[in-house]
């Protein structure tokens, strides 16, 4: 191409994969150099600043973003009516909402849209679409169903798009891949934090890309978060009247944020820099207190008390620097689901922080469904992950808590 032999060389590879930088460095300035343009498909010069390889992502980050914005629009549009008698009850006994469902739906049918993949391969909570299709369930389908159709045609390019409820039931159904070390899966969790939805309160749709194990690509929409801190007091109320966050990364791109209704362009987003731990604020989940993470606070020195939020809007507020400690440890033998926390991991990592377990290991996402990890999940900055990892193991040893 350099010389004039060729007017255009394309390579594009079946699934998505980062190329590596040595087939790609030379040939690029030469023809550069020599007055043409080497660019990603969406016309960005390639990056070589990475390690070893180069990649864009922006297709597959923009689809997303697209299917997460509009999966929110329709929680939001759930969450302001819902009654309690709208709430089921699965066989695992959690709860879940014509919200999770249609969101699933959105998120499966927007991606498959956008993206046009062989097939789409999505880890997805909502698996199970029996209970929609028994007899009895008719009326319930059909609200979501509704849900989904409007939903889409809220957006210019879905507008005219017609979507039957076996189109909302095989979509949902997309949901059922395991996951794994190899090829592309899409992870997504379409209501994280369904109890906190019920109650009006923070939650979050997750939307993970998952390419030969490992996390690249992040998108999360947190409707009631707000934009300013999710740390702020309950009657300041200018804070609980703006609302609405997305928050997504890329690897190796950074993390950001803007607001949910769009209106702002995105800002980089960095965990915090304080160092002084009695000062610092931590997380954990909106349940009965740990004795453990009170254990390990006062070891750290941590005065103030937790502040508890569902779902993985708390990986949002400390990529933002709102907090800088989250802390979740279960009982012993439980292993967690890797849409609960894929989505949140690379956005804090990409703001600068540390995802890991009791023992300081990143989390391993390419086992399947669950998260292959000894021992609780600790989500920090650099700075403070050597102080807080002795913290742990102390507390733990003190609790005779094995890891």
């Amino acid at each position: 191409l350099c010389r004039g032999d060729g007017e255009v060389y394309l390579r594009f590879t079946r699934k998505p994969r980062p190329e590596s930088i040595w087939n790609h460095a030379a040939g690029s300035i030469l023809v550069s150099e020599a007055g043409g343009k080497v660019t990603s498909a969406e016309g960005n010069p390639l990056d070589f600043s990475k390690g070893n390889f180069v990649m864009s992502y922006e297709k597959e980050l923009g689809a997303a973003k697209k299917a997460v914005s509009l999966a929110a629009r329709l929680s939001q549009g759930v969450q302001k009516t819902l009654l309690q008698s709208e709430v089921w009850t699965k066989s695992d006994k959690t709860p879940v909402t014509a919200a999770d469902y249609g969101s699933q739906a959105v998120v499966s049918l927007v991606l498959e849209r956008e993206l046009k993949p062989a097939t789409l391969s999505l880890v997805a909570e909502e698996v199970d679409t029996r209970d929609l299709r028994k007899k009895g369930s008719e009326e319930f389908l059909e609200d979501i169903t509704k849900l989904v159709r409007d939903t889409l045609a809220s957006d210019e390019s879905y507008a005219g798009s017609s979507i039957t409820t076996e189109d909302v039931l095989n979509a949902i159904d997309c949901g059922k891949s395991q996951g794994g070390s190899s090829g592309c899966h899409w992870v997504l969790d379409p209501i994280d934090g369904t109890r906190g939805f019920v109650r009006g309160e923070q939650y979050a749709v997750g939307l993970a890309l998952l390419v030969e194990g490992k996390v690249v690509v992040g998108v999360m929409a947190c409707p009631n978060l707000p934009l300013s801190s999710a740390v702020v007091e309950k009657d300041d109320k200018s804070c609980q009247d703006n609302v609405g966050c997305l928050f997504f990364a890329a690897t190796g791109s950074g993390a950001y944020v803007q607001p949910l209704n769009g209106n702002s362009p995105p800002q980089e987003v960095r965990v915090s820099s304080n160092e002084n731990l009695e000062e610092a604020k931590f997380l954990e989940s909106y349940h009965m207190p740990i004795p453990l993470h009170s254990s390990i606070a006062k070891k750290l020195g941590i005065t103030a008390l937790p502040v508890r939020i569902d779902s993985q809007a708390k990986y949002a507020a400390v990529s933002r620097g709102d907090a800088e400690m989250y802390l979740r440890f279960t009982l012993v033998g439980y292993r967690e689901w890797i849409w609960d926390h894929a989505a949140g991991s690379i956005i804090t990592t990409e703001a600068g922080g540390v995802v890991c377990d009791a023992e300081g290991i990143p989390l391993d996402f390419s086992k399947g469904k669950r998260l292959d990890h000894n021992r609780g999940i600790i989500v920090t900055t650099k700075k403070l992950k050597p102080l807080i990892l002795k913290a742990v193991r102390e507390s733990m040893e003190e609790e005779n808590i094995r890891v």
